[in-house]
């Protein structure tokens, strides 16, 4: 996908900055509540695997550049 000449406006990358911070927080949250989850339940090991994906996903955002969407 070539690049768009909007993508090099600072407000084009203050939003993406933020959007970015925004999926994080929300993958880091959910890494958080499948954990607490997953220590009330008989069988946790599913919700332990959510939780290592959301955090592994919250890792790997912060690599993401428009042109990977």
């Amino acid at each position: 996908m070539p690049n768009h000449p909007d993508q090099d406006t600072p407000a084009f990358q203050q939003g993406w900055a933020a959007a970015l911070q925004a999926v994080r927080a929300w993958h880091e949250s959910r890494a958080k509540q499948a954990l607490v989850q997953s220590r009330r339940s008989r069988f946790p090991k599913n919700l332990e695997r959510e939780a290592e994906f959301h955090r592994q996903s919250a890792e790997l955002i912060i690599a993401l550049s428009p042109d990977d969407v």
